[in-house]
């Protein structure tokens, strides 16, 4: 006589498992978006109802959620309502949306003024993303895709941010691992630290073929209303037409491009009296 088969573990790590947490997931996407502004607060079972689950399943995600800060519970009605943390979250996705519509024309200035690809870098997990990529007009150029991730040791998007983060910012992305893509990467993290502190000295850095072989760039930050740096835009193009002068003489414009799309983040004084920008 065969033994009898045994069901498999509940949330292991066999397709059932892996279908059983993906619709735990799903079901909580689901519950968050029950709410609206009509229906601010909702019960446990009237989420159940809407949702054709479980009552406890609904308690389960709902505790769970509440843990994380994603949903509050009305102690005077039991009810649940979104959370703070959604808020937080939220004010995240608003300030890249801000920095990228209010940077554009910016962008688009300097293209036409320096004739090279322009980006707009934002920090991320250690790492810099591109959310705008305006590319040369040039046969040269350098190409670059948008939501690209780079590393921000060897970018010079990626240190005109990390030089002003907080120190804890810092130490993460100097633990590495620190990436050597090009022969002139610098990946020691006593001499990056330097680096660093000269992009502090002079509000902007300079990328000599570190992360792309070929291309050279300067990047400068972008601050938002309560000093933070919450992006930065560079200037990137071959070694052919970029020597290390004409990057430098890119330096005004950019800090000017910057410090008006700082000022548009409600960031002003301040910038402009540090790097002698005027009014």
């Amino acid at each position: 006589m065969n033994a009898p088969t045994k069901p498999p573990a509940r949330g292991g790590k066999g397709p059932a498992g892996k279908r059983n947490r993906l619709s735990s997931v799903t079901t909580a996407i689901r519950l968050l978006k029950a709410f609206s502004e009509d229906e601010a607060e909702i019960g446990v079972s009237a989420l159940a109802q809407r949702l054709k689950v479980a009552k406890s399943t609904v308690h389960r995600l709902a505790v769970t959620l509440v843990t994380e800060g994603l949903l509050e519970q009305n102690p005077q009605t039991e009810r649940y309502r979104l959370g703070v943390g959604l808020f937080a979250l939220g004010t995240l996705v608003r300030r890249r949306m801000d920095l990228s519509n209010e940077a554009r024309p910016y962008l688009f200035d300097l293209r036409k003024l320096t004739g090279e690809t322009i980006i707009l870098g934002i920090p991320s997990d250690g790492e810099v993303m591109h959310v705008y990529d305006l590319e040369s007009p040039q046969a040269l150029a350098m190409k670059s895709d948008l939501g690209a991730r780079k590393p921000a040791h060897c970018s010079a998007v990626g240190r005109a941010i990390f030089a002003f983060a907080p120190e804890p910012a810092i130490e993460r992305m100097l633990a590495g691992p620190l990436q050597r893509r090009t022969a002139k990467t610098i990946t020691d993290p006593v001499r990056l630290r330097e680096m660093l502190a000269e992009v502090r000295e002079r509000g902007y850095a300079i990328e000599d073929e570190e992360s792309e072989p070929g291309i050279r760039g300067i990047a400068a930050p972008v601050r938002d209303s309560t000093g933070a740096v919450v992006g930065a835009v560079g200037i990137a193009g071959p070694l052919q037409r970029l020597s290390l002068e004409v990057l430098e003489g890119f330096s005004p414009a950019l800090l000017e491009a910057v410090a008006a799309i700082s000022s548009r983040l409600g960031y002003t004084a301040a910038f402009r009296e540090r790097y002698d920008l005027g009014s």
